[in-house]
């Protein structure tokens, strides 16, 4: 009797400890969640390059990775996207590199208004030493960048004429992200600038509070800004670049291969397929916006040098904030 009873008891440890072990088990292989904000629409090529690296990340990890994407500002604009991966309530974030200049003066070299002369020499200098100084910031500022990708070369669309040469700003109201330099570059071209959120813009536009804005011909018609807006200026006045950010300490808990995963597919997806994608688009964005009823302007040379004489004081105002080594190693790539 008490052999069966005492056999009885070790067999109910068993079946416990099995039952323990089995919820351990399922603990284990429960998926950590990553959620991505972005604040682009569905149709466009962060978004595009977003569902690849998800369907990447998620097979090679086996399911352990969970990428959940919101877009159209959906968890707010770059701003407070930034603030909640600082925070750890969003893990991953594609802000414009603009927005982080108020966390360090030195982001604001992207936003000078004709620094680079072409994409591929932004994309080298990215990869390279530009890229590199920025990742040791946002490293002290307790981000893990995962690279720089493309947003496309940035125009004007306003409502009252077009646009030919900085006389033809004069008195424009144009909404621009926040961001010293744009200010500075839009009261250098004779224009008021008025800084205000991504999600905004077409409110404002649409009920005058803005003239005009200034973003990529992907975006501005993936955001419908033609609906509101007349003329279409091709200025090319700086090229538009988002960073790729975790939470630094998200990344730094994640086991060493799916650390190596998420890089892994940052660089195949949201940095060379979507850079590729987004470059690819530019002219086909333009005949969008002309066939959607915008006057397409296009700057001619002479009129683009009354351009880069009119912002040199952004760039005396500018350089001994950001740093002049910066705009040294930016002339090694413009050659």
């Amino acid at each position: 009797m008490n052999k069966k009873f005492n056999l009885a008891i070790i067999m109910s440890c068993f079946m416990v400890c099995g039952l323990f072990m089995t919820g351990l088990a399922g603990a284990a292989e429960k998926p950590i969640i990553i959620r991505v904000a972005h604040i682009e629409a569905e149709d466009r090529s962060t978004h595009k390059s977003l569902l690849k690296f998800k369907e990447y990340v998620e097979k090679e990890s086996n399911g352990r990775l969970d990428v959940q994407i919101f877009p159209n500002g959906l968890l707010g604009g770059d701003k407070e996207s930034i603030e909640g991966v600082e925070l750890g309530t969003v893990q991953m974030s594609l802000p414009a590199v603009s927005v982080l200049a108020s966390y360090d003066e030195k982001f604001g070299l992207l936003d000078m208004p004709f620094l680079f002369k072409s994409e591929e020499a932004i994309f080298n200098a990215l990869d390279n030493e530009i890229g590199q100084d920025y990742d040791k910031t946002l490293d002290k500022l307790g981000f893990h960048n995962l690279g720089y990708n493309y947003n496309g070369p940035r125009c004007l669309s306003n409502n009252t004429r077009p646009i030919n040469e900085p006389a033809d700003l004069k008195g424009l109201k144009i909404r621009v992200m926040q961001s010293p330099v744009f200010i500075d570059m839009f009261n250098a071209l004779g224009a008021n600038p008025t800084p205000m959120s991504f999600g905004e813009i077409f409110t404002g536009l649409q009920q005058g509070t803005v003239t005009g804005q200034e973003n990529a011909p992907s975006l501005t018609y993936a955001s419908r800004f033609y609906e509101v807006q007349k003329y279409y200026s091709i200025t090319n006045h700086t090229f538009s670049i988002m960073a790729i950010l975790m939470n630094k300490d998200f990344f730094n808990d994640l086991p060493a291969d799916l650390q190596e995963i998420m890089t892994r597919g940052a660089d195949e997806y949201l940095i060379k397929y979507q850079r590729g994608l987004e470059s690819s688009e530019t002219a086909d964005y333009i005949k969008l916006l002309a066939d959607a009823g915008m006057e397409i302007t296009y700057i001619t040379p002479e009129n683009h040098q009354k351009f880069v004489e009119a912002v040199q004081p952004v760039y005396t105002k500018n350089k001994p904030k950001i740093g002049e080594e910066l705009f040294t190693i930016v002339e090694k790539y413009n050659k």
